[in-house]
């Protein structure tokens, strides 16, 4: 007797079919699409559950490499403590949800004044993060990851450009400032670009373009290429990284290679295989810890977490027409609240953050790594964390 595909087989080959459909129909909208790709409005199959605001997070879920280079005396090894640690954050910041969920889904478009707030407590103490969603149009998310047994900060804010030609791909604007208190010392992280991989195929995930550079007060200046799937390797998620004193580029103190998503070597000088490898970071051997994060039921209204629940509980199960109708009540709240602030001729206020006028720090460590200029008209303005704000703010917010 020839197989008979089951009732459920049935339904879920219609669903696959109805998910293609809608998939085929927004890539030919992106591909005809001029300007900014975040204002269109994905079907929901694409959405993922978690928000923009939250992937702040993700610098930080290894509290102990955080923290390491607070207590390194040595100056070159403090600032090679900085970019272990730097590189330590990219699989989580950019292939955690795909490797949890198959592929990379499309994250919540956070609306303005959404927070997330939380903390991970382990064996480096206890170390918090602030998130928010400081500007709207364009989209931005500014953070501050602090630990104050260790005297160690990190600050940033960022927004993404995306456009596409044969793929998505996005542009990265911001930059992020770690300072440790106890040498008084800054370093300057630049954003890399990005593109997808394997839209086409329906498995989309993440692979950086070009370089970061992480500039230190103490005189030291890291660069990081990505080369997506090496020449010598052919694997994705490729890289290779030097240490050096600024101005002696060409004679790195340390060099770091191997894939971002995977493990990576630390060498002594220039590199190649005469140079003596020093250690080897596998992420597999390294668990993340876990952030702590309130209750649904407590936390504030504005948290993601909670404004959220609704939509990524109707994502989980599956349920477009939930997810598009809760989707829609948020956006529509938003925009009557924008509305409203219009015609009183009154700005939202941030509740953790404010625009700065400019940042000598910021421009000293920019000119010395021979950045280019800070481009603050795409993010609304120059946010830093205010801790005057910090201080007096208390839920509900």
């Amino acid at each position: 007797m020839p197989f008979q595909p089951s009732r459920s087989s049935k339904l879920s080959a219609a669903h696959d079919l109805v998910k293609e459909g809608h998939l085929l129909k927004y890539l030919k909208s992106i591909a005809s699409f001029n300007g900014d790709l975040s204002s269109l409005t994905a079907p929901p199959f694409i959405l993922g559950t978690t928000s923009l605001v939250e992937f702040s997070s993700y610098w930080a879920e290894h509290p102990s490499l955080f923290v390491a280079p607070a207590v390194e005396k040595d100056p070159a090894k403090r600032a090679l403590l900085v970019l272990k640690w730097f590189l330590s954050t990219l699989k989580q910041q950019y292939c955690s949800r795909s490797d949890a969920l198959g592929s990379e889904k499309k994250p919540l478009n956070p609306f303005l004044g959404e927070l997330f707030l939380g903390k991970w407590e382990d064996q480096a103490g206890t170390t918090e993060l602030v998130s928010e969603q400081v500007s709207h149009h364009p989209p931005v998310t500014a953070y501050h990851i602090s630990n104050e047994k260790h005297g160690v900060k990190l600050q940033g804010y960022n927004a993404q450009k995306a456009s596409f030609s044969r793929t998505i791909h996005v542009k990265q604007i911001g930059h992020a400032l770690y300072h440790l208190d106890a040498y008084d010392e800054d370093y300057l992280i630049t954003l890399p670009p990005l593109h997808i991989e394997g839209l086409i195929y329906g498995s989309p995930f993440v692979e950086l373009n070009k370089s970061t550079t992480i500039t230190s007060t103490s005189g030291y200046i890291a660069k990081v290429d990505y080369s997506g799937k090496g020449w010598l390797s052919g694997k994705k998620n490729s890289f290779s990284a030097t240490l050096s004193k600024i101005g002696k580029e060409k004679d790195p103190l340390y060099t770091i290679d191997g894939q971002w998503n995977g493990s990576f070597t630390v060498r002594s000088g220039s590199g190649g295989k005469l140079s003596k490898a020093l250690e080897t970071y596998d992420p597999a051997k390294n668990p993340t810890t876990k952030l702590q994060l309130k209750p649904v039921e407590e936390q504030d209204l504005r948290e993601s977490k909670r404004a959220w629940k609704k939509v990524a509980d109707a994502i989980a199960k599956g349920d477009m027409d939930t997810t598009g109708a809760e989707k829609s009540k948020i956006e529509n709240e938003q925009r009557e609240l924008r509305k409203r602030e219009k015609e009183e001729g009154r700005e939202w206020q941030r509740t953790f953050f404010s625009r700065v006028d400019a940042d000598p720090l910021y421009e000293r460590l920019n000119k010395a790594s021979g950045g280019t200029g800070i481009e603050s008209d795409k993010t609304g303005g120059v946010w830093r964390f205010d801790e005057g704000k910090a201080r007096e703010k208390k839920p509900p917010y």
